[in-house]
Protein backbone atom coordinates (compact mmCIF):
# COMPACT_ATOMS: atom_id res chain seq x y z
CA UNK A 1 0.00 0.00 0.00
CA UNK A 2 1.33 2.97 -0.67
CA UNK A 3 1.64 5.83 1.59
CA UNK A 4 0.03 9.39 0.47
CA UNK A 5 3.13 11.66 0.42
CA UNK A 6 1.48 14.58 2.59
CA UNK A 7 0.92 11.68 5.43
CA UNK A 8 4.71 11.10 4.85
CA UNK A 9 5.74 14.78 4.71
CA UNK A 10 3.86 15.45 7.91
CA UNK A 11 5.40 12.36 9.42
CA UNK A 12 9.10 13.27 8.46
CA UNK A 13 8.79 16.45 9.57
CA UNK A 14 8.62 15.72 13.59
CA UNK A 15 10.90 12.83 13.48
CA UNK A 16 13.38 14.93 11.46
CA UNK A 17 13.48 17.58 14.21
CA UNK A 18 13.59 14.94 16.82
CA UNK A 19 17.25 13.33 15.02
CA UNK A 20 18.39 16.76 14.38
CA UNK A 21 17.92 18.27 17.61
CA UNK A 22 17.64 15.80 19.77
CA UNK A 23 19.29 12.35 18.55
CA UNK A 24 22.66 13.56 16.49
CA UNK A 25 23.20 16.05 20.16
CA UNK A 26 22.62 12.58 22.30
CA UNK A 27 25.04 10.64 19.90
CA UNK A 28 27.83 13.18 20.01
CA UNK A 29 27.48 13.70 24.29
CA UNK A 30 27.49 10.01 24.18
CA UNK A 31 30.73 9.80 21.91
CA UNK A 32 32.55 11.75 24.23
CA UNK A 33 31.21 10.01 27.59
CA UNK A 34 33.74 7.11 25.85
CA UNK A 35 36.33 9.51 24.88
CA UNK A 36 39.65 9.74 27.53
CA UNK A 37 40.17 13.64 28.83
CA UNK A 38 43.46 15.28 26.97
CA UNK A 39 45.03 18.30 27.04
CA UNK A 40 44.01 19.50 23.53
CA UNK A 41 41.12 20.93 21.17
CA UNK A 42 38.61 18.90 21.10
CA UNK A 43 40.07 18.28 25.12
CA UNK A 44 38.98 14.49 24.50
CA UNK A 45 40.20 11.54 22.38
CA UNK A 46 39.78 9.67 20.28
CA UNK A 47 38.57 11.77 17.40
CA UNK A 48 37.28 10.06 14.16
CA UNK A 49 40.02 11.27 11.23
CA UNK A 50 38.12 9.98 7.80
CA UNK A 51 41.17 10.36 6.05
CA UNK A 52 43.00 7.15 7.30
CA UNK A 53 40.42 5.12 5.77
CA UNK A 54 39.30 2.09 7.43
CA UNK A 55 42.25 1.84 10.01
CA UNK A 56 41.09 5.17 11.06
CA UNK A 57 37.96 4.80 11.96
CA UNK A 58 38.76 1.08 13.86
CA UNK A 59 41.48 3.19 15.54
CA UNK A 60 38.66 5.17 16.62
CA UNK A 61 36.29 2.80 18.02
CA UNK A 62 38.83 0.85 19.66
CA UNK A 63 39.75 4.07 21.69
CA UNK A 64 36.37 4.18 23.03
CA UNK A 65 35.61 3.13 26.95
CA UNK A 66 33.28 3.27 29.73
CA UNK A 67 35.93 3.84 31.88
CA UNK A 68 34.46 7.56 32.54
CA UNK A 69 31.06 5.94 33.54
CA UNK A 70 32.96 3.17 36.09
CA UNK A 71 34.36 6.65 37.31
CA UNK A 72 30.83 7.79 38.10
CA UNK A 73 30.04 4.60 40.49
CA UNK A 74 33.44 4.65 42.34
CA UNK A 75 32.84 8.69 43.68
CA UNK A 76 30.70 9.32 45.81
CA UNK A 77 30.32 13.20 44.99
CA UNK A 78 28.13 11.80 41.50
CA UNK A 79 25.78 9.28 42.87
CA UNK A 80 24.88 11.76 45.78
CA UNK A 81 24.36 14.66 43.38
CA UNK A 82 21.97 12.73 41.59
CA UNK A 83 20.18 11.59 44.73
CA UNK A 84 20.13 14.91 45.99
CA UNK A 85 18.67 16.57 42.76
CA UNK A 86 16.01 13.75 42.71
CA UNK A 87 15.12 14.91 45.97
CA UNK A 88 14.77 18.48 45.76
CA UNK A 89 13.21 17.97 42.43
CA UNK A 90 10.31 16.02 43.77
CA UNK A 91 10.20 18.16 46.89
CA UNK A 92 9.39 20.84 44.56
CA UNK A 93 7.56 19.60 42.46
CA UNK A 94 5.07 18.29 45.72
CA UNK A 95 4.89 21.83 46.71
CA UNK A 96 4.67 23.45 43.28
CA UNK A 97 1.44 20.58 43.06
CA UNK A 98 0.03 21.90 46.44
CA UNK A 99 0.56 25.46 45.95
CA UNK A 100 -0.78 25.12 41.88
CA UNK A 101 -3.63 23.38 41.59
CA UNK A 102 -5.81 25.58 44.08
CA UNK A 103 -4.62 28.58 41.86
CA UNK A 104 -5.39 26.62 38.65
CA UNK A 105 -9.04 25.35 40.35
CA UNK A 106 -10.21 28.96 41.44
CA UNK A 107 -9.13 30.45 38.03
CA UNK A 108 -11.74 27.77 36.20
CA UNK A 109 -14.51 28.30 38.49
CA UNK A 110 -13.42 32.34 38.14
CA UNK A 111 -16.38 34.09 36.07
CA UNK A 112 -15.42 34.24 31.98
CA UNK A 113 -14.23 37.49 31.76
CA UNK A 114 -11.55 37.94 34.75
CA UNK A 115 -9.92 34.44 33.39
CA UNK A 116 -8.19 36.12 30.47
CA UNK A 117 -6.82 38.58 33.14
CA UNK A 118 -5.72 35.93 35.46
CA UNK A 119 -4.73 34.36 33.12
CA UNK A 120 -1.82 37.10 32.29
CA UNK A 121 -1.15 37.56 36.03
CA UNK A 122 0.16 33.89 35.72
CA UNK A 123 1.86 34.14 32.29
CA UNK A 124 3.41 37.87 33.45
CA UNK A 125 6.68 36.65 35.31
CA UNK A 126 7.88 35.22 31.51
CA UNK A 127 8.13 38.91 30.48
CA UNK A 128 11.07 39.14 32.45
CA UNK A 129 14.02 37.21 32.73
CA UNK A 130 14.39 34.61 34.81
CA UNK A 131 17.73 35.17 36.15
CA UNK A 132 17.19 38.21 37.29
CA UNK A 133 13.80 37.16 39.18
CA UNK A 134 16.01 34.48 40.86
CA UNK A 135 18.49 37.39 41.77
CA UNK A 136 15.62 39.13 43.32
CA UNK A 137 15.09 36.47 45.88
CA UNK A 138 18.70 37.21 46.96
CA UNK A 139 16.96 40.76 48.22
CA UNK A 140 14.22 39.00 50.20
CA UNK A 141 15.48 35.98 51.70
CA UNK A 142 19.17 37.44 52.88
CA UNK A 143 19.47 38.59 56.16
CA UNK A 144 18.76 42.00 55.92
CA UNK A 145 15.94 40.88 53.42
CA UNK A 146 12.50 41.96 53.41
CA UNK A 147 11.56 39.36 54.40
CA UNK A 148 13.61 39.58 58.13
CA UNK A 149 12.46 43.68 57.97
CA UNK A 150 9.10 42.22 58.00
CA UNK A 151 9.06 39.64 60.62
CA UNK A 152 11.78 41.73 62.91
CA UNK A 153 8.75 44.36 62.52
CA UNK A 154 5.61 42.66 63.49
CA UNK A 155 7.88 40.85 66.46
CA UNK A 156 7.89 37.18 64.69
CA UNK A 157 11.32 36.27 65.27
CA UNK A 158 13.98 38.08 67.55
CA UNK A 159 16.64 37.68 64.79
CA UNK A 160 16.86 37.43 61.25
CA UNK A 161 16.29 34.29 59.56
CA UNK A 162 19.09 32.57 58.19
CA UNK A 163 17.32 31.67 54.73
CA UNK A 164 19.55 32.10 51.51
CA UNK A 165 22.47 29.80 50.81
CA UNK A 166 20.34 26.94 52.39
CA UNK A 167 17.92 24.24 50.41
CA UNK A 168 14.95 26.07 51.70
CA UNK A 169 15.89 29.19 49.44
CA UNK A 170 16.39 26.80 46.55
CA UNK A 171 12.56 25.19 47.03
CA UNK A 172 11.10 28.28 47.28
CA UNK A 173 13.34 29.69 43.87
CA UNK A 174 12.30 26.31 42.26
CA UNK A 175 8.55 26.61 43.40
CA UNK A 176 8.72 30.03 42.47
CA UNK A 177 10.23 29.77 38.65
CA UNK A 178 8.26 26.86 38.03
CA UNK A 179 4.53 27.34 39.55
CA UNK A 180 2.92 28.40 36.09
CA UNK A 181 4.40 25.23 34.24
CA UNK A 182 2.50 23.90 36.96
CA UNK A 183 -0.56 26.30 37.30
CA UNK A 184 -1.25 26.16 33.23
CA UNK A 185 -1.72 22.32 32.21
CA UNK A 186 -4.05 21.99 35.41
CA UNK A 187 -6.42 24.87 34.19
CA UNK A 188 -6.65 23.77 30.84
CA UNK A 189 -7.90 20.53 31.81
CA UNK A 190 -10.15 21.90 34.59
CA UNK A 191 -11.62 25.03 32.39
CA UNK A 192 -12.82 22.44 29.48
CA UNK A 193 -14.26 20.42 32.08
CA UNK A 194 -17.98 19.93 31.76
CA UNK A 195 -19.86 21.41 35.16
CA UNK A 196 -23.06 19.38 34.46
CA UNK A 197 -21.17 16.39 35.82
CA UNK A 198 -20.74 17.85 39.05
CA UNK A 199 -24.49 18.46 39.42
CA UNK A 200 -25.11 14.62 38.16
CA UNK A 201 -22.54 13.47 41.11
CA UNK A 202 -24.65 16.39 43.43
CA UNK A 203 -27.94 14.84 42.14
CA UNK A 204 -26.91 11.57 42.96
CA UNK A 205 -26.20 11.80 46.75
CA UNK A 206 -22.15 13.47 46.74
CA UNK A 207 -21.36 16.33 48.89
CA UNK A 208 -19.09 18.70 47.15
CA UNK A 209 -16.17 17.80 48.31
CA UNK A 210 -16.67 13.97 47.66
CA UNK A 211 -17.66 15.24 43.77
CA UNK A 212 -14.58 17.00 43.68
CA UNK A 213 -12.33 13.62 44.70
CA UNK A 214 -15.14 11.55 42.45
CA UNK A 215 -15.55 13.81 39.17
CA UNK A 216 -13.42 17.27 39.39
CA UNK A 217 -9.71 15.46 40.44
CA UNK A 218 -9.93 12.33 38.45
CA UNK A 219 -10.71 14.52 34.94
CA UNK A 220 -7.82 16.74 36.06
CA UNK A 221 -5.22 14.13 36.26
CA UNK A 222 -3.49 14.35 32.60
CA UNK A 223 -2.96 18.77 33.72
CA UNK A 224 -1.54 17.27 36.83
CA UNK A 225 0.51 14.23 35.37
CA UNK A 226 1.76 17.25 32.44
CA UNK A 227 2.14 19.69 35.09
CA UNK A 228 4.80 17.49 37.16
CA UNK A 229 6.70 16.47 34.33
CA UNK A 230 7.07 20.14 33.21
CA UNK A 231 8.17 21.11 36.39
CA UNK A 232 10.16 17.67 37.67
CA UNK A 233 12.33 17.48 34.61
CA UNK A 234 13.92 21.16 34.65
CA UNK A 235 14.32 21.23 38.10
CA UNK A 236 16.40 17.64 38.49
CA UNK A 237 18.83 19.34 36.26
CA UNK A 238 18.60 22.93 37.23
CA UNK A 239 22.01 24.86 37.83
CA UNK A 240 21.22 28.65 37.93
CA UNK A 241 18.59 28.31 41.28
CA UNK A 242 20.77 26.36 43.11
CA UNK A 243 24.11 28.12 42.30
CA UNK A 244 22.38 31.37 43.48
CA UNK A 245 20.28 30.72 46.12
CA UNK A 246 21.93 27.07 47.53
CA UNK A 247 25.74 28.46 47.76
CA UNK A 248 27.76 25.91 47.80
CA UNK A 249 25.75 24.05 50.91
CA UNK A 250 23.32 22.50 47.62
CA UNK A 251 24.31 19.58 46.01
CA UNK A 252 22.74 18.93 42.76
CA UNK A 253 23.69 17.63 39.32
CA UNK A 254 23.65 20.47 37.49
CA UNK A 255 25.90 22.38 39.55
CA UNK A 256 28.74 19.15 39.61
CA UNK A 257 28.18 19.39 35.46
CA UNK A 258 29.16 22.80 35.08
CA UNK A 259 32.29 22.07 37.31
CA UNK A 260 33.29 19.38 35.38
CA UNK A 261 32.41 21.59 32.07
CA UNK A 262 33.80 24.79 32.15
CA UNK A 263 36.06 24.47 35.60
CA UNK A 264 37.77 20.94 35.35
CA UNK A 265 37.36 20.55 31.63
CA UNK A 266 37.18 17.23 31.78
CA UNK A 267 34.15 16.98 29.03
CA UNK A 268 34.36 13.30 29.15
CA UNK A 269 33.06 12.49 32.49
CA UNK A 270 30.67 15.46 31.98
CA UNK A 271 29.34 13.69 29.05
CA UNK A 272 29.01 10.19 30.85
CA UNK A 273 27.26 12.68 33.85
CA UNK A 274 24.71 14.38 31.19
CA UNK A 275 24.01 10.73 29.83
CA UNK A 276 23.20 9.25 33.03
CA UNK A 277 21.28 12.13 33.84
CA UNK A 278 19.17 12.37 30.70
CA UNK A 279 18.25 8.18 31.26
CA UNK A 280 17.30 8.93 34.52
CA UNK A 281 14.57 11.30 32.53
CA UNK A 282 13.83 9.28 29.88
CA UNK A 283 13.17 5.73 31.05
CA UNK A 284 10.31 6.72 33.71
CA UNK A 285 8.19 8.46 31.37
CA UNK A 286 8.97 5.92 28.57
CA UNK A 287 7.82 3.64 31.30
CA UNK A 288 4.92 6.15 32.14
CA UNK A 289 3.46 6.16 28.40
CA UNK A 290 3.52 2.45 28.41
CA UNK A 291 1.63 2.03 31.16
CA UNK A 292 -0.87 4.78 29.30
CA UNK A 293 -1.31 3.20 26.76
CA UNK A 294 -2.34 -0.14 28.47
CA UNK A 295 -4.61 0.96 30.66
CA UNK A 296 -6.48 3.27 27.65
Amino acid sequence: MRMNPRRLFLIAVPYGWLLALFMVPFLIVLKISLSDTAIAIPPYMPTLDLSAGWAGIREFFSGLDFENFTWLTEDDLYWKSYVSSLWIAAVSTFFTLLIGYPVAYAMSRAKPEWRPTLMMLIILPFWSSALIRVYAWIGILSSEGYLNQILLWLGVVDEPLSILNTPLAVYIGIVYTYLPFMILPIYAALEKMDESLLEAAEDLGCTRIAAFWRVTFPLSRPGIVAGCFLVFIPSLGEFVIPSILGGSHTLMIGKVLWEEFFSNRDWPVASAVAVVLLLILVIPIVLFQRNEEKNA
